[in-house]
């Protein structure tokens, strides 16, 4: 019954692996499958692309790989929908970028009969697998999913190989303010701050609030239950212009360890050493733990 269980809740969580071999830049079963080269020109964008926002940086230096190297793994597309004779992507737009950028005629692609709902569940892992997507991004994905294509949380959860309170948490995302959505995209607040905010009274304010005063999660996390007056607003906000902030790279580093776990995460530093603390609420959020850190 578990290795049943195991293997569903694996499920479009393996798709890329089946595509592609576990050996990732074209290794494994890739030689298996039907790989062609097309002009670059006849691909494009696919409508089903999570993501929406590209780091500069990163593909600068893939950009420069491609001219080196060319592009190592090819693209997973399909027969366009709307136009004959050419081609929707639906994953490697990042390669597609780049190899545009280094002004390369053709590129390596593998051809696919997917579906709509198949397009986005693939397109939405690889960018989960490749940890691309921002968590609106994400967020996004997971809401369009069940909404287009009756997907439930626990059901989806399975096929992505999340825990279903992680897809509930993230599409709560959305329901927050936009200037606090804003926030969030712009890499101010975490997705673990921005949980926080969700059910609380005034999350434009907190936000403000926990950025201004570096919060932690848990920090966050406590204030958010308190009733908020406005008296409350502005003292802390008084207060805030002289307090000591906390070392900016511990905040850093404990915001991408939360992210990363989805669980409070808390680090207190005591000189050289230090105390990080990972806080779970419930049973299945250790398991779900617990299987992160044997999988490696």
């Amino acid at each position: 019954m578990i290795a049943a269980e195991d293997k569903e809740r694996r499920g479009l969580g393996r798709g890329l692996s089946a595509l592609f071999g576990e050996g990732g830049q074209g290794a494994g079963q890739l030689g298996a499958q039907v790989t062609t080269t097309l002009p670059i020109d006849l691909l494009k964008p696919g409508k089903f692309q999570p993501r929406r926002h590209f780091d500069e940086a990163a593909l600068e230096t893939l950009i420069a790989s491609v001219k080196e190297k060319g592009v190592l793994e090819p693209i997973l597309v399909r027969d366009s929908t709307s136009i004959r004779g050419e081609f929707e992507i639906i994953a490697g737009e990042r390669r597609w970028r780049a190899a545009q950028a280094a002004q390369l005629h053709d590129v390596p692609v593998v051809v696919k009969e997917l579906n709509d709902q198949e397009a986005l569940e693939i397109a939405l892992v690889e960018n989960l697998h490749r940890e691309d997507l921002s968590p609106l991004e994400e967020a996004e994905a997971y809401n369009r999913l069940m909404r287009d294509f009756g997907h439930t949380q626990d059901g989806l959860a399975k096929s992505i190989g999340k825990s279903r309170s992680h897809v509930a948490n993230m599409v709560r995302l959305l329901t927050l303010p936009q200037s606090v959505r804003m926030l969030l995209l712009e890499g101010k607040l975490s997705a673990g701050h921005a949980r926080t905010l969700v059910s609380a009274e005034n999350p434009e304010k907190l936000a403000e609030l926990i950025i201004s005063k570096g919060m932690s999660v848990r920090e966050a996390e406590k204030l958010s239950k308190k009733p908020i007056t406005k008296e409350k607003l502005k003292d802390d906000q008084i207060a805030t212009e002289n307090a000591t902030a906390r070392d900016p790279n511990t905040v850093d580093l404990e915001n991408r360890v939360s992210d990363t776990l989805g669980l409070k995460v808390v680090i207190d530093e005591k000189g050289e050493a230090g105390v990080l603390s990972i806080h779970y609420q419930r049973l299945e959020q250790l398991d779900d733990l617990i299987q992160l850190l044997d999988r490696g």
